[in-house]
């Protein structure tokens, strides 16, 4: 076997790897994701209790950066505190190593069971079904991964060049820590990153101390990711990613300043340079948490100090509605809608959210997307009242009509986040507390109907700004589409009640109550457009069509 084919067989292996450990990741963020997501955002309010917390999501994930999203995100919102937001990231520490733990061993028999039973759920109808198999397809890729690791590095050591850059590595104990630093911050995985240097070890091109340098690196370089990716607008959201970064860190130092006594006393445990891999990587992360968090209250305060929340002015106030502007009539109108776009941004924000919640069962966001049904009814309440103040001055007719096109295109934002709110989101909030999932069609049918009404509310805009013909037509014409899928709705109802099987006349009756609040957004977004096919003599054409 040639160099080159050693080194592309490697980049392979490698890639195999991440994408198994991509494949778990996003298996179980499908699957248990939003109970996940909960767990972090609601049930750690102690800093051990966190920490177990972070090391059991980060198992399930494996993703200590998906977890110090989430927890971050959490942290910034006000979700969770910030002391139990770093314990968690403690914990998630903690959850990469027993991953790599687990995997470490050989068990080279169980991959093929894995794959096929992978194979066999994925072709399952049922959602979490099809994700558990796409979980275990990548559990099987993960080891078949590491086998064909083992059997590629083996000929390195006999490559002059590789043993050449291999003899500077082990040479320059900081070049070690950086370079597994750098491949882990590219690879998003400081378990993937562990498990290639424990089969770099394996042929015994590693010693000891190379070994543990490394494996530093891969704890720092899993810290980056995390620091780079964060919410740049708010230095609060930067707060947990900074502490891990810090605590990797700091970690590093000493590890680095004691390295001979730690290689020497895993050489007397009797541990080959490979087992030393996953032990020191679970030994540094388990230290660290114990020798952190007593410390985690004093480094908040410090933390808080040093990354300040961002000064946001609240976001139901009303940023166009200039009162010295209401004695001219047509900058009053011209700031009138640009505060009903605003409202219309808001209500697009809730479709997504919706669409996203009726897509994932993350309940956690329900609170964050009916905060916004306040924004938009305080909007409205502020736009209505500075309509009426623009209304008692002298208006041409234009000016009149245009006030009423304005205050109609208010009326009907505050009613789609009613809607929205009100029933949309306790439809959802029910399926995920009674664990019930819509059917594949189903579901796809309801991600179309909100994208459907995610665009029909850009066509209300453009009609709103720009007097658009062509986007009213289109918009009403379109409207026609929810009455087809109510129809059909109805019709797969009817033949669940008839079948007598009462889960599925449940999860009917549930697809129903959606698709007919969808069409009431939908008739509501439509609304604002009429009086310009009114105006124009296509009103009444479009309701006979």
């Amino acid at each position: 076997m040639t160099s080159t084919h050693v080194l592309i067989s490697l980049l392979g292996d490698i890639a195999l790897l991440l994408w198994g450990i991509r494949l778990v990741s996003t298996g179980v963020h499908v699957a248990f994701g939003p109970s996940l997501r909960e767990l972090l955002a609601t049930g750690l309010n102690r800093p051990l209790k966190a920490l177990v917390g972070g090391a059991v999501v980060t198992a399930a994930l494996q993703s200590s950066t998906a977890t110090a999203m989430m927890v971050a995100s959490f942290s910034a919102s006000g979700l969770v505190a910030l002391v139990p937001a770093m314990a968690v990231m403690l914990g998630a520490n903690i959850g990469t190593a027993l991953i790599v733990q687990a995997l470490s061993f050989d068990i080279a028999l169980v991959f093929p069971l894995l794959l096929l039973a992978g194979y066999v759920l994925q072709r399952r109808h049922a959602m979490r079904t099809k994700e558990i198999g796409r979980i275990c397809l990548g559990l099987g890729t993960i080891l078949l991964s590491l086998e064909l690791l083992s059997e590629t590095v083996t000929p390195l050591g006999s490559i002059p060049a590789v043993r050449e850059v291999i003899g500077l590595i082990v040479q320059d104990r900081l070049l070690a820590l950086l370079i597994a630093g750098l491949f882990t911050w590219a690879a998003h995985s400081s378990a993937g990153a562990v498990l290639f240097i424990m089969s770099l070890a394996q042929t015994g091109v590693l010693g000891p101390e190379t070994v543990v340098a490394m494996v530093l690196g891969a704890n720092l370089g899993s810290s980056i990711n995390p620091l780079l990716e964060g919410d740049r607008g708010d230095p609060a959201a930067l707060r947990v990613p900074v502490a891990n970064f810090l605590n990797r860190l700091v970690g590093c130092v000493i590890a680095m300043l004691l390295l001979d006594p730690i290689t020497d006393g895993f050489e007397w445990l009797g541990y080959s340079p490979e087992r030393i891999a996953p032990n020191f990587h679970l030994a540094f992360n388990l230290v660290m948490a114990a020798l952190s968090i007593g410390f985690l209250p004093v480094i908040g305060q410090l933390l808080e100090r040093a990354l300040p929340a961002a000064v946001k002015e609240p976001a139901d106030a009303p940023r166009y509605l200039d009162p010295s502007e209401i004695s001219v009539p047509s900058l009053a109108l011209v700031n009138a809608s640009r505060e009903a776009l605003r409202m219309a941004d808001v209500a697009q924000f809730m479709l997504k959210g919706s669409k996203e919640v009726f897509q994932t069962g993350d309940v956690t966001r329900l609170g964050e997307i009916r905060k916004t049904d306040d924004t938009i009814d305080s909007l409205y309440r502020a736009l209505r009242q500075y309509l009426a103040s623009v209304s008692q001055h002298d208006l041409t007719e234009g000016e009149v009509q245009r006030l009423q096109e304005v205050l109609d295109f208010a009326v009907n934002m505050e009613h789609v986040g009613d809607i929205v709110e009100t029933n949309l989101l306790t439809i959802a909030a029910r399926c995920s507390e009674n664990r019930l999932l819509l059917s594949d069609e189903a579901m796809i049918n309801v991600q179309e109907l909100h994208e459907k009404l995610i665009d029909h509310l850009t066509l209300a805009i453009s009609v709103l700004m720009n007097g658009d013909i062509g986007a009213a037509r289109r918009l009403v014409a379109e409207k026609e589409q929810f009455r087809q899928v109510e129809r059909l709705a109805n019709e797969h109802q009817l033949q669940q009640v008839l079948s007598g099987n009462s889960d599925e006349r449940a999860l009917g009756s549930l697809y129903l109550d959606v698709v007919r609040e969808l069409k009431r957004i939908g008739s509501h977004i439509a609304t604002t457009v009429y009086p310009l096919l009114e105006r124009s003599g296509d009103l009444r054409q479009s309701r006979l069509n």
